[in-house]
């Protein structure tokens, strides 16, 4: 899709604050989806509302760094779940596994600063030899791949969970005693979940193709707004006749929200991650560093890959090469800086976000203004308790609707770049063939608390066996 609105161009003032707006839910689920992982694996409470500021405050550092030339969202990071567990795993205290994930997202933005000052220092030519289009199309067709098994899992779950019990069996000195555990499930009609969100997949789907003007350029809210209404549809169905299995929407976070009307009905300050760390410095050890050096330093060299992969998606996309323009030194700067102090605020190292490029491929809307506006949105947003319950109270199923299409288009980007790649030769065809498998097959390698994820094992693969060929191609 040719773009409507270059980088540098502004749409009308109402058209920039819907755009804007559009891209927060674009970026919501992932942004959100990180403290809530971490809350559940090591019984912490981190605040989404805090994940959010910091993504809105790591993108405008982004863009500073950037000098606003490079539309793209930074949210909160997957690659670093692991290193964030890490972190509240080796602590002394919860206080200072916030601390920790305070300074871990400094060592790894640290490698990004390290990082840049290389390609500042040796420009960009030896990495377009490292990973040409044979290497990145595969690679970032994988980082749409590889979402997709969760985007098909969000289709088909509600936001409504109810508490079961379940049973094992555990040694308690030597003897066998059952253990009780009382597990959340999401519940409702998969069949039901499944309807919201191929209506939110089919609005967006229609309006992005068919729409006229305006409607063209947000068919994520459209399609958000479509399958949410269906959802209420359902839960208004399943309320007169009593059957819950209609009841694929919870409004519960709205219930929260207003359960003692007053002030912080409407305005809270998030659980600021530096606030809930202050006061445990004198709790660091040399070996807790160690373990924060050895959980977060690692990942930003596999996080490093993605990087790559995001710019050359985006760069095909708005057609300018941003490794070159603003370069890659400064897209690295402002990655590592925003990530640090997104991580002091909200706790989550952040990376450029897939859903964020897909949502300007879709639309053809790469303006920079409409970036802004949204890392302030979601800034704002982050202390208005109404909205946060808005978009906690968002059906995974609609979710799940609106990601087919954002990871489908991430996929279908890194296909694209193979066009000019003649598959004919065995060389080309088995750099690709190799990323594809291995990527599509989920390979992920661990060395102790080290995990190479898919799309960096694909892209180091793919380097390897390109490079290994390559003599071939040139004796020809």
């Amino acid at each position: 899709m040719k773009l409507i609105y270059g980088i540098q161009d502004k749409p009308k003032f109402s058209q920039r604050i819907v755009f804007a707006l559009q891209q927060v839910l674009a970026i919501m689920a992932a942004t959100l989806a990180v403290p809530a992982v971490i809350n559940q694996a090591m019984g912490v409470h981190m605040d989404s509302a805090a994940a959010l500021f910091g993504a809105g405050i790591g993108t405008i550092i982004y863009l500073l760094f950037t000098r606003s030339q490079s539309p793209v969202f930074l949210g909160s990071s997957f690659a670093f779940i692991g290193s964030m567990c890490s972190a509240f795993a080796g602590a002394a205290s919860a206080s200072l596994g916030y601390l920790g994930l305070i300074l871990g997202a400094a060592l790894a933005g640290l490698v990004y600063v390290i990082l840049a000052i290389f390609a500042r220092t040796l420009g960009t030519d030896w990495l377009n030899k490292l990973m040409p289009p044979v290497v990145i199309g595969p690679t970032v067709a994988i980082i749409g791949l590889s979402l997709a098994p969760n985007a098909i899992a969000d289709l088909l779950k509600s936001s409504v969970t109810e508490q079961t019990m379940e049973y094992s069996i555990a040694l308690n000195d030597g003897i066998p005693s059952i253990v009780e555990n009382l597990v959340s499930k999401a519940s409702g009609s998969v069949y039901v979940c499944l309807i919201c969100g191929l209506v939110t997949l089919l609005t967006t789907v229609l309006f992005a193709t068919y729409g006229k003007k305006m409607a063209r350029l947000i068919p994520f809210i459209l399609g958000i707004l479509a399958g949410y209404a269906c959802a209420c549809i359902f839960y208004l169905i399943g309320n007169a006749t009593g059957n819950d299995a209609l009841k694929v929407i919870s409004f519960q976070p709205f219930a929260d929200c207003f359960s003692k009307l007053g002030l912080s009905s409407f305005l809270s300050v998030p659980r600021f991650t530096f606030d809930e760390a202050w006061g445990s410095f004198s709790e660091l050890s040399w070996s807790y560093l160690l373990t924060l050096i050895s959980a977060y330093v690692p990942v930003a060299f596999v996080v490093f890959a993605e990087h790559i992969a995001d710019h050359k998606n985006l760069s095909s996309i708005v057609e300018q090469d941003l490794l070159k323009n603003p370069g890659l030194h400064r897209t690295l700067l402002g990655d590592g800086v925003g990530s640090m102090v997104g991580a002091f605020f909200g706790g989550c190292p952040n990376t450029t976000y897939g859903e964020s490029i897909g949502c300007v491929a879709i639309t053809g809307n790469a303006s920079i203004v409409t970036i802004w506006l949204a890392a302030f949105f979601c800034m704002a947003i982050s202390f208005l308790s109404p909205f946060i319950a808005f978009l906690q109270s968002i059906p995974s199923c609609v979710m799940g609707g609106v990601c087919i299409a954002l990871y489908g288009f991430i996929a279908v980007s890194g296909l694209k770049m193979l066009q000019n790649v003649d598959l004919n030769e065995n060389a080309n065809l088995f750099t690709a063939s190799v990323i594809l498998i291995t990527g599509v097959g989920g390979l992920i390698v661990k060395f102790g608390a080290v995990e190479i994820r898919t799309v960096a094992c694909a892209l180091i693969l793919g380097i390897t066996v390109n490079k290994l060929l390559s003599r071939k191609k040139a004796a020809k």
